[in-house]
């Protein structure tokens, strides 16, 4: 087993500033969600479900993974957003026991504004992170 090389002061200095720069961008994020009238989890839930990558919309379960939460947390999580109409649940045509989870016209015009903000701040804030 090859002995790993102890990190430099140069190294420290770069995961701190990576680390810094990833909680700015998550508090600016966070800032710009509430702007629009979500929550930052709500945010990440919109994110999910839109981005969701397999052609049938997400069900709680595949949410909860792509979120890093627990199922009953994930519930949770859709009932509000649901309460506030930015998702609905819709029974899968196959398997009626599935709920699967879909953005509202209003959940996709905030996501949809609010990924078009993220996108830019990505593109301006890459530069400093290329260093790295």
């Amino acid at each position: 087993m090859a002995r790993q090389q102890q990190p430099s002061d140069a190294d420290y200095r770069r995961l701190l500033e990576l680390r810094t720069g990833l909680r700015r961008f998550l508090k600016w994020s966070g800032d710009r969600a509430e702007a629009a009238g979500l929550t930052p989890a709500q945010h990440q839930l919109l994110l999910a479900v839109r981005g969701h990558p397999e052609p049938h919309a997400p069900t709680i379960g595949q949410l909860a993974d792509h979120l890093l939460l627990r199922h009953h947390s994930t519930v949770q999580l859709v009932d509000r957003a649901e309460s506030a109409g930015w998702v609905v649940r819709v029974r899968d045509d196959a398997d009626h026991r599935v709920a699967r989870v879909t953005l509202t016209a209003d959940g996709e015009r905030v996501l949809a504004s609010l990924a078009a903000e993220h996108l830019e701040e990505l593109r301006r804030i890459g530069r400093s992170f290329a260093g790295l």
